[in-house]
Order: structure tokens, then C-alpha cells, then sequence
């Protein structure tokens, strides 16, 4: 099964005041495993960055000044995530943006039953605990030295080790299937190993009867 982790950071936190998106970064799962297709543009949001979102993230407004609008990518962003369960911290603020910049431009939006929210993942199973990702960063072990501002990318490596945590699946699964030619294939993350079954000829079955009566004097099982 594919699913999509994702992350933005805007100019700030209300689309009601007119805030936009600046980066927007998708990192794709495939039964869990990160593949190699990644989604990443930082946007220009044909506005000023507040203050408090570049104390977050450090986008400023010359550097996102020379960068493409939400609208030039957006056909390649909707074909990315088609189909496919979208992983979201925080997916009430993210999507809310999403869709903000979708319906600017005339797109259908994003529907919530297509959202992953694990920020009600984590309160749900640990009530009255913090939840932030920092925090799942810290319960699971896993190093967010990186993450010295938020950036969409970072956030999403984070995220997708954090969902993986939160869902109780720390390794991949290991599909054991037996092909037509009586191999074993040990299917994980797109690749498969295989090992042949050797079955025994009716001569080694007769010689290890024979070795049984001989050495074996009781049954201990």
C-alpha cells in the first residue's frame, strides 16, 4: 500500500489573513518503506513572510521571490498524492492550506478521508503526554538533531519514522509466498529474495528411517 507522508510551511498561520504556502514537501511510503519518489518545490506565495513563520522556518522573501506559485505545480502535486492515504502532524493546519491555494486557482480539494492525522494518532495513545513532533522524536528514539528549523523535507523523514512508531509497525513486513517453481519469496520494500525448497528424494527419505530405528531407541516426541 502507498501512502504519502507530507509537510508544508507558510508565511503564516491563518489562511483567513491571506497566508500562503512557501515549501511543500511529500516523501512516498510503500508498505511502509520510503521509495525514492519525493515531492519538494519551495513556492512563492505573491506575499510577505511574517515574522514569526521565518523565526520557524528562515524563508525569507527575496529567496522565495524567484521561486514558481503554487499554481505552476500543482497539476504534478494532485497527479503525486492521487490515489493514496496522505500521513499529516497537524493535518487540520496543512490541509487548510492546501486546499486555501487549490481553490485559488480553481482545483478541487483535498478530502479529509483521504487525511491520516497523527496528531490524533498520538493523542490518542498517549493521553496527556506531549505530542508535538519533537516530542514523538524524543518517546521513539529517533534522532531529530537535523531539524534545527522546520523544513518540510526534515519534517516528513521525522514524520514517516514517528508513523511507523505510532502504528506498532517498527520493521517491514516480510510476505512469505511460494511460487510455481516450489521457491520461497520474501517480498520487503519492492525487493524479493528467493530460496528454492529441495525436497527429498524417496532414497534419502528411506535412509533417514533406517538412521531413526538405529539411533533411536525411544520416541521423545
Amino acid at each position: 500500500m502507498k501512502e504519502i507522508v507530507l509537510d508544508t510551511e507558510t508565511t503564516g498561520l491563518s489562511v483567513r489573513d491571506g497566508h500562503r504556502i512557501v515549501e511543500i514537501g511529500c516523501i512516498e511510503l510503500d508498505n511502509l518503506i520510503p521509495t525514492k519518489n519525493i515531492f519538494h518545490f519551495y513556492l512563492n506565495p505573491e506575499r510577505k513572510v511574517s515574522e514569526k513563520a521565518f523565526e520557524v522556518h528562515g524563508y525569507s522573501d527575496d529567496f522565495l521571490a524567484t521561486k514558481q506559485k503554487f499554481a505552476d505545480i500543482a497539476d504534478d502535486f494532485i497527479n503525486f498524492i492521487k490515489d493514496k492515504k496522505i500521513i499529516i502532524h497537524n493535518a487540520e493546519f496543512d490541509i487548510g492550506h492546501l486546499n486555501n491555494e487549490l481553490t485559488l486557482i480553481g482545483k478541487p480539494k483535498i478530502s479529509t478521508a483521504n487525511v491520516i492525522d497523527t496528531l490524533e494518532l498520538a493523542r490518542n495513545k498517549f493521553p496527556g503526554s506531549g505530542i508535538s513532533l519533537d516530542a514523538l522524536c524524543k518517546r521513539f528514539r529517533i534522532d531529530n538533531s537535523r531539524r534545527e528549523k522546520h523544513t518540510a523535507l526534515i519534517d516528513c523523514d521525522l514524520l514517516a519514522k514517528v508513523y511507523i512508531n505510532l502504528i506498532d509497525q517498527k520493521e517491514p513486513t516480510l510476505n512469505l509466498v511460494e511460487n510455481s517453481e516450489n521457491n520461497i519469496s520474501l517480498s520487503q520494500g519492492g525487493v524479493e529474495y528467493f530460496k528454492k525448497v529441495i525436497k527429498p528424494t524417496e532414497q534419502e527419505l528411506l535412509s533417514h528411517k533406517e538412521f531413526l530405528k538405529k539411533n533411536l531407541k525411544k520416541n521423545f516426541f
